[in-house]
């Protein structure tokens, strides 16, 4: 959840958010998915970290599903993960037969920019399986050692397109923080976008550290890359050392770093359309739940680098309306990233 230092973004004062108690799911509704497929939209290329654990997912949800259907992950990428949450809210069956993930920076994005043709707290949230610990890093090679050396000169990362939190970070601390890192855009996906920085395309690159550790964990503990900052309100335990772009920014641009940087609480989270029956959602709920306590779908994440620390669907759609209530001198600020 977000921590008490992340509370000055929110206009009107505090919300508590509590788990909602859980009900029985009706009877009738049990034998509904016996037989069926869901599809699970991917917002994401294939490869990188979200994909991985999508798939993990898609390998173990169905078990704690009355009636066990299949789930079938479908890749749709593009615009930072709002083509494909633009096509759940408008298009998709209302009916708990299509569940999707799109990248944490959504929720904050959907209130900036004009593409978007849904409304977030519209959306049936199932739960959130970890939060994200986001990186800049580079190359060994790189002669840029810290985050300082980063204020001074030009350092060029490998980037998706302006929507994604891959993009977002490294703008948001040339914003705020002053920063020179150069963006060039276009690559599909974080696993692409490594593999340039590996073949010395560019010098870095800006993702999560639970994409970094999946796709290449040798990297990390070898020394390959050099992790320049993290993103997120509270270090990573698992990256003590490493200062946080929040930590780092000038007191006149904490809160809207707070504001941008809070994304990441959200993480790794999971969603099912508009208009689904109260109780077919709850029925994806307690699967859900099941799930992220199953040994199995356990070991399976930790074999891709993730680390399972789930949030309720009940708490993740009283975190996500919360952005319905940004102050909006915050927001304002937070939308010169957008502007070419």
């Amino acid at each position: 959840m977000f921590s008490d230092t992340a509370l000055s973004w929110i206009a009107g004062g505090a919300v508590v958010l509590g788990a909602l108690g859980a009900t029985q799911p009706a009877f009738a509704q049990e034998d509904f998915y016996a037989g069926k497929t869901i599809e699970l939209i991917i917002g994401f290329a294939p490869g990188g970290g979200n994909d991985l654990l999508s798939r993990v997912v898609a390998s173990h949800l169905g078990d704690h599903i009355p009636g066990n259907p299949a789930i079938i992950p479908v890749n749709l990428p593009g615009a930072g993960g709002l083509t494909a949450a633009n096509q759940l809210y408008n298009s998709s069956p209302q009916d708990g037969t299509v569940i999707g993930i799109v990248s944490q920076a959504v929720p904050l994005q959907s209130k900036m920019i004009d593409n978007v043709e849904f409304e977030m707290s519209g959306f049936n949230f199932i739960g959130r399986v970890q939060p994200s610990a986001s990186v800049t890093m580079v190359w060994h090679t790189s002669d840029v050692m810290d985050i300082e050396q980063a204020m001074e000169e030009e350092v060029i990362l490998s980037a998706t397109n302006i929507g994604s939190s891959v993009s977002l970070y490294p703008r948001a601390m040339n914003e705020f923080l002053g920063t020179k890192f150069n963006l060039i855009m276009g690559y599909e996906g974080s696993a692409a976008a490594m593999l340039a920085m590996e073949r010395g395309e560019v010098e870095g690159h800006s993702t999560t550290f639970e994409a970094l550790m999946a796709a290449n964990p040798r990297w990390f503990e070898e020394g390959q890359v050099r992790i320049l900052v993290q993103h997120g309100l509270d270090r990573d335990p698992a990256l003590p050392d490493i200062p946080t772009s929040v930590e780092l920014a000038p007191e006149e641009n904490r809160a809207v770093m707070e504001l941008i940087m809070s994304s990441n609480d959200i993480g790794k989270y999971y969603f099912t359309t508009p208009g689904v029956p109260e109780d077919r959602l709850e029925i994806l709920r307690r699967a859900f739940d099941s799930m992220v306590e199953d040994p199995d779908f356990l070991r399976d994440a930790e074999a891709i680098g993730a680390t399972v620390n789930p949030m309720s669907g009940e708490d993740l759609q009283a975190m996500i309306a919360r952005f319905d209530s940004i102050d909006p001198a915050l927001l304002q600020q937070a939308s010169a990233l957008y502007e070419e």
